[in-house]
């Protein structure tokens, strides 16, 4: 095990888990057991282990997914995928700090961690321990198969090009590059790095480019836009005197898209929006801006409940709805609040309008 920095050392699966259940028997003097590891159940579900816990003479039977928890958006998706275990789902990662673990007990999220965090929950067992430290000031992370590259705002932009816009994957450089709206030089860098980690095969030449790991891609795409592409887009915030004003603008007539709650809600008439999220094009929003907060009487606020983002994408929108940015976005969106309403909304979102681009591709 190498020190690649200060203070951080890498571990991988394998060894978090068995870290976490060394550290809530120390902690918490509970013991666990590994009883599978990488189990395959019906529907094409795979899971990374099955484990046991006993507490006082009782067994629970968890089924572990082990996953790196450093943003908000991966506890929405390690949520959403633990709904479809036939056991109770259990996450475990190297660290989750007191904020993580608040929001991993406002979502029900059970985990255990390197350093003896846990929240347990069942019949006759409740277990809550938050602040553990690492005692030798040495963070753990675990080991994945992410470089620098697929986090970078460029990669997500042309990820995010290729993921909606399958047809795009054989399309020229140039043409990648203008619907991305990155440069003509990371293009190939971009596919490099995707063939690297086994995420798409094929880079330089037209036609024998695809994507090998679909799902995984969304995943990643997902987890890492709310921390390292929406940051970017230019936030701005606003409040109306209308709360419901929303439900009378023509959106689009501001170059704009309703993203998040608000697309959300446009799509599966089953969320009632909290926050208003705008994506507005990018290259005339100093005009739209001004036209759409004169129209509708908003003023800044910056704990406002309408949030305005720049777009960075160059392509259109589904035809039959060119008033809401792609789903993808509204997924991501809406996993980042990591509100349980949203969550459930957002798997709602991606059974119907992501998993069926998924299967065509």
């Amino acid at each position: 095990m190498n020190q690649i920095k200060e203070n951080i050392l890498l571990i991988d699966e394998k060894e978090t888990l068995e870290r976490a259940i060394t550290a809530l028997k120390a902690v918490a003097g509970i013991d666990a057991r590994i009883t599978a590891r990488e189990a395959r159940l019906a529907g094409n579900i795979t899971v990374d282990a099955i484990i046991e816990i006993v507490v006082e003479g009782n067994t629970y039977h968890y089924m572990a997914e082990i996953k790196r928890v450093d943003r908000f958006g991966t506890i929405g998706l390690a949520k959403n995928r633990m709904a479809k275990y036939p056991q109770p789902g259990l996450l475990v990662t190297p660290r989750v700090t007191v904020e993580m673990a608040e929001k991993c007990r406002a979502l029900d999220l059970q985990f255990i961690d390197t350093l003896g965090n846990a929240y347990l929950k069942g019949p006759g067992l409740f277990v809550l321990i938050t602040g553990q430290r690492p005692r030798d000031k040495k963070e753990f992370v675990l080991t994945t198969n992410e470089t620098q590259q697929a986090g970078t705002p460029t990669a997500l932009r042309m990820v995010f090009a290729l993921l909606c816009k399958p047809e795009l994957l054989n399309a020229s450089y140039r043409e990648i590059k203008q619907t991305a709206q990155v440069a003509l030089g990371a293009v190939g860098w971009v596919f490099f790095d995707l063939n690297t980690r086994g995420l798409a095969l094929g880079g330089h030449k037209k036609g024998d480019r695809r994507i090998l790991e679909r799902k995984r891609l969304i995943e990643e795409w997902v987890t890492n836009y709310p921390i390292k592409l929406r940051p970017k887009l230019n936030p701005r915030r606003f409040r109306a005197e209308d709360a419901e004003w929303w439900r009378k603008v023509d959106i689009a007539q501001y170059s704009a898209q309703w993203g998040g709650e608000v697309a959300a809600e446009k799509l599966t008439d089953y969320l009632r929006p909290a926050i208003c999220t705008i994506y507005m094009n990018a290259g005339a929003v100093k005009k739209n801006l001004i036209k759409l907060v004169r129209d509708n009487k908003l003023r800044a606020d910056d704990s406002g409940d309408i949030e305005i983002l720049e777009t960075f994408w160059d392509f259109a929108s589904d035809e039959n709805r060119p008033d809401i940015v792609p789903p993808l976005l509204v997924y991501a969106d809406l996993l980042a609040t990591t509100n349980p309403r949203n969550l459930e909304t957002a798997q709602m979102i991606f059974e119907k309008h992501i998993r069926d681009t998924e299967a065509q591709n």
